[in-house]
């Protein structure tokens, strides 16, 4: 669970998006966390606390006096509510927060929840903005969000789209799977922030004819799980993927390929702009070179076409023989003698590091048991979701950065 033991605070203010919140607190706990949620009374307009209560499990906080201080020994509940908290965030949060937060104001108990939030060690505080687009273009909280970007205040979204309002633009709250994986990337250590890492995922498909064709059971996931780790350690995450349903991780540029040849092209056309370039993809060795523009009909008599090959450009050693080019990893998916033929792989490509795992165990998993190998030696990581394995091969990929 990505969020083991994490303390939030999620407080509401008076949106239409309040609803979404109700799935994200389900969600949050899903994924491990404790939730408390603090009410506006104008969020209450919208979601009532009983609903927020049975979603948390815990009670919610709506005012300063009454009831809410007598359930803390000091009745001080806008201390007592983050001073245990890892984080604190405001879903939706509309542009009337916004202006409280930048100018300190303190006039409920969300707001002054957020001024009295502990600072050392710091309790973070996030922000989902949730407004119409005229009011979220309006200078005056394009200055506010300034002055909470410098404040130290992460923003996760907004979304453009449509509108409550029937208006379109940017304003629109995250949906709550996304402020899930933003909540999520928050918690990850930054390793590689600001590095340009890009990876390609997936297979190739090399035509014989318009219907048929080369490929593999690559799914891709791995690939996909590497440009959310990278991405989550505060990468900037370009990924060249191959033929996949797979959905793109949030933040990540995605330019989708279909042969060994357009991949090539995608990444030699980025590769001398990156810091990182990890080869994930299983890339077909060979192409067909007599491709049949018509479908290849079945002729009992004149037997199986006759099918010539010529090798696909080798990625990865071209990457790696680029002078100054990035540090560039591999993967190695083998059939027998995994860590040998690693290493050896390892030293033909010249790059500085090879992940190898067993193919027929690794191949369209959601679990993967592999090997990091490189001049250090080898470090076996034991079976394990593919996300849980790509944050630990981006932790040494960071490792040999430094």
């Amino acid at each position: 669970m990505n969020l083991q033991g994490k303390r939030l605070v999620i407080g509401m203010t008076g949106g239409i998006a309040a609803y979404k919140v109700c799935e994200l607190v389900r969600r949050v706990q899903d994924e491990g966390a404790t939730v408390r949620v603090v009410m506006s009374r104008a969020a209450q307009e919208f979601v009532t606390p009983t609903t927020m209560q049975a979603l948390s499990g815990q009670p919610v906080a709506t005012d300063q006096w009454g009831a809410e201080g007598a359930r803390v020994a000091n009745a001080m509940p806008h201390i007592d509510l983050t001073r245990d908290a890892d984080a604190l965030l405001i879903a939706p949060c509309t542009a009337n927060f916004i202006a409280k937060l930048a100018h300190g104001l303190a006039d409920d108990l969300l707001s002054t929840l957020a001024l009295a939030r502990r600072l050392a060690p710091p309790c973070p505080l996030l922000v989902a903005p949730a407004m119409n687009v005229e009011m979220w273009n309006n200078p005056a909280t394009q200055r506010n969000l300034a002055t909470i970007r410098g404040d130290g205040v992460e923003l996760l979204g907004p979304a453009s789209g449509n509108q409550a309002c029937g208006e379109t633009g940017a304003g629109r709250m995250l949906e709550p799977h996304e402020l899930l994986e933003d909540l999520i990337a928050f918690f990850q250590p930054k390793l590689l922030a600001e590095r340009r890492v890009l990876i390609t995922a997936g297979p190739t498909f090399e035509p014989i004819d318009p219907v048929r064709g080369i490929s593999n059971l690559s799914s891709g996931k791995m690939g996909f799980a590497l440009a959310r780790a990278a991405r989550e350690a505060g990468a900037r995450v370009t990924l060249v993927a191959g033929p996949s349903g797979l959905s793109t991780p949030r933040g990540v540029r995605r330019i989708d390929v279909v042969t060994a040849r357009e991949m090539y092209d995608a990444v030699m056309g980025y590769a001398n702009r990156a810091d990182v370039f990890v080869g994930v993809a299983a890339v077909a060795d060979w192409r067909v070179v007599n491709t049949s523009p018509r479908k290849l009909k079945k002729n009992a008599d004149a037997g199986p076409p006759a099918l010539q090959f010529e090798a696909n450009p080798d990625i990865l050693a071209a990457v790696a023989a680029m002078p100054g080019g990035p540090l560039t990893v591999g993967f190695a998916a083998e059939s027998e003698n995994v860590v040998a033929n690693g290493q050896a792989k390892r030293a033909a490509k010249r790059v500085a590091m090879i992940v190898a795992n067993q193919a027929q165990d690794a191949l369209a998993s959601d679990e993967a048991e592999v090997h990091l190998i490189d001049a250090g030696g080898v470090r076996a990581l034991p079976r394990a979701p593919k996300l849980a394995q790509a944050r630990q091969i981006v932790a040494a990929i960071a490792q040999l950065l430094a």
